[in-house]
């Protein structure tokens, strides 16, 4: 859960007898590429994925085409790429 929080992001927060227990993240986060293999021409057929690396360290598949500095949908409950955006 870490690797999604940005800076002014807005959280639930589950408490019990005032104090907090756990925190409930958005289903989906945007982030930012901030490192990844370039793409190469052709490659957006086939399917393939590529590792990409988040401004908070996460790290997580996506498809060939996306660069450094896309900023991308992630589901937080799979850590799976959504789509571009």
């Amino acid at each position: 859960a870490v690797y999604y929080l940005m800076p002014e992001m807005t959280l639930e927060v589950v408490s019990y007898e005032g104090k907090p227990i756990d925190i409930e993240l958005p289903t989906t986060v945007d982030m930012e590429v901030t490192y990844t293999e370039p793409g190469f021409a052709g490659d957006t057929a086939t399917g393939a994925t590529k590792e990409a690396e988040f401004e908070t360290g996460l790290k997580v598949q996506v498809p060939l085409f996306i660069n450094v500095g896309d900023t991308v949908r992630i589901d937080t409950r799979s850590d799976s790429y959504v789509t571009r955006v």
